[in-house]
């Protein structure tokens, strides 16, 4: 009797263990570990070209900045964008053909008042529209991925110590913190950080490199002289007058370097808020507890030798349907530094500082009485809506991570594969570029002078262009079975321009067929025939490259 107690309780413990690792350990073919909307397109694609995937969110959402208040969406050029993100934009435009999801205003109301800052918004030739609200798109993106049976796992982050396990150069498994672990034959990054690529030990770096690294012009650490605002005329100190009182928060006391040379900092970051004027939907700015007068100072004394200046002078409210806006140029100019190789902690804190900035600055443009009454008029007329982000109180979950840890990967894309005049195309195309080069501002600085000045923006036009595949490729050596569709290999001058979310989504969607391509054929993800991966992707009416567009 006492044996056969024994027994059961062995086959009790089989069994409870056994289901225990089978929830603990799961394996797939694919991997995407990053809910941007680039590991949405990814892990879609991967799953409809028949591989079992999971897409790893770090919270319980889906599409980062897409569906987290960017929804001006920077679609240049609309001909360029083809594939699962041409479709992504295209049930967005059918979605809005219903008169019943226009709440407060009109669908051509709404395209009148649009025009100006959003390329149209619309395509009717082609039956896309980029503007639209963050909850529609969320919508939109997991209906894909419950179509193409995707598993999605939420509220999982990777453990960032001992979180990759590797055989050689290859990645077998990746843990989470909850102790989940994925098994996986190819992984893909499609984090705004590159969490994955880094615990996996592939080069990167973060910041600007000097302009020597890789002959460029417009890299490393450069005073704006002529570009953006002028603050020559604004006094830095915070006693105006008084140089003993010190200068104002994030203000550099002296040039940090030369012009072009290399440093570790990254352009601003911010959140795009989701307002709107309707008076049933609208949720009034509060002062935040944590508010810093200081912050804004620059701004105020800005505003006060210009008292002409209007709102959108000084942030930009750009239409999106039923009266919301996407609110751009909040950046905490000199916060984010830090954020890319910092752990989960560390980026909670500078989250809720850009949070309580952004708030701040609203607020101040309200209520601060140094403010021209036409400002504060104008601003009273906003708030949050109400019916977006409902879980966190109405603010967006994302902070928009305009550049983070950068691959150094096989192929590294640089300015000459940008810029227009005397251009390099990349070879091996899975992709087109096709905004001008756009840094926003990385600091605020003292000039040898002593005058105030920003810092560290670029903005170049530039023409269509090529993306090579081998900027999604670690080096081989490094790694043979991941893809990293976001922190791709690029300087700093060239991710300016490739750092749109329809390009990350195109490129997610190209990393999807590669890495499938790579299972198929049991070989690294460098080595897959490009000439197969090229036809792939065209049948798949993917845009690789402006000189194929006709193929399509």
């Amino acid at each position: 009797m006492k044996k056969l107690s024994y027994i059961v309780l062995f086959f009790i413990l089989v069994i409870v263990n056994g289901g225990h690792a089978q929830q603990v350990m799961q394996t797939f073919d694919i991997c995407v570990y990053g809910e941007s909307a680039s590991g949405v397109i990814a892990a879609i694609q991967s799953a409809r070209l028949g591989k079992r995937v999971v897409l790893v969110s770090k919270n319980q959402h889906v599409g980062g900045l897409v569906t987290s208040g960017l929804t001006a969406t920077d679609m240049n050029r609309n001909d360029m964008v083809g594939g699962l993100t041409r479709e992504f934009y295209q049930r967005i435009y059918t979605y809005y053909l219903n008169p019943a999801v226009w709440k407060n205003q009109t669908r051509d109301e709404f395209f009148i008042k649009s025009l100006k800052r959003t390329y149209k918004g619309k395509n009717d030739e082609r039956q896309m529209q980029w503007v639209y609200e963050s909850k529609v798109a969320e919508k939109i993106m997991l209906d894909m991925l419950k179509e193409a049976g995707v598993k999605l796992w939420t509220n999982e982050r990777l453990r960032l110590k001992n979180g990759v396990k590797k055989a050689g150069k290859q990645i077998v498994a990746i843990t989470m913190e909850s102790g989940k672990t994925v098994k996986a034959k190819v992984f893909i990054d499609a984090t705004y950080e590159g969490d994955l690529m880094a615990q996996a030990g592939i080069s990167y770096t973060v910041g600007r490199e000097s302009n020597a690294a890789y002959n460029e012009t417009l890299n490393g650490y450069r005073i704006n002289y002529s570009q953006g605002a002028d603050l020559t005329a604004i006094d830095p100190y915070t006693e105006a007058g008084n140089k003993k009182s010190g200068l104002l928060p994030y203000i550099d006391k002296k040039p940090a370097a030369e012009q072009g040379a290399k440093d570790k900092k990254v352009q601003a970051y911010c959140y795009r808020l989701t307002l709107t004027d309707d008076p049933d939907n609208r949720v009034k700015v509060q002062k935040p507890a944590n508010y810093n007068p200081l912050w804004y100072e620059v701004l105020v004394r800005r505003i006060q030798l210009n008292p002409e200046l209007t709102l959108q002078k000084i942030i930009t409210l750009t239409p999106m349907p039923n009266r919301k806006t996407d609110t751009n140029h909040l950046d905490f100019f000199g916060a984010s530094y830090d954020y890319a190789e910092a752990d989960y902690q560390k980026r909670k804190e500078i989250e809720q500082l850009h949070r309580d900035y952004a708030l701040g600055m609203l607020w101040l443009l309200e209520h601060d009485p140094r403010i021209p009454e036409h400002i504060r008029k104008e601003m009273s007329d906003w708030g949050l809506a109400k019916d977006e982000f409902e879980d966190t109180a109405n603010f967006p979950g994302q902070i928009y991570v305009r550049e983070a840890r950068r691959m150094v990967g096989e192929y590294v894309m640089v300015e000459k594969n940008i810029i227009k005049q005397n251009r390099e195309n990349a070879q091996h195309a899975v992709g087109v570029g096709t905004y001008a080069l756009d840094c926003h501002y990385v600091s605020k600085v003292m000039d040898k002078n002593g005058k105030l000045r920003f810092e560290g923006t670029i903005f170049k036009p530039t023409v269509p262009y090529p993306i090579s595949y081998y900027s999604l490729t670690p080096k081989k050596k490094e790694c043979s079975n991941l893809l990293v569709p976001v922190c791709l290999s690029a300087s700093h001058v060239a991710y300016s321009s490739i750092r749109m979310e329809p390009v990350y989504m195109v490129l997610g969607q190209s990393a999807a067929v590669a890495a499938s391509m790579a299972i198929d054929e049991n070989t690294p993800v460098q080595d897959i025939a490009y000439d197969h991966l090229a036809k792939k992707l065209l049948d798949l009416k993917q845009i690789i490259e402006p000189a194929k567009i006709k193929s399509n």
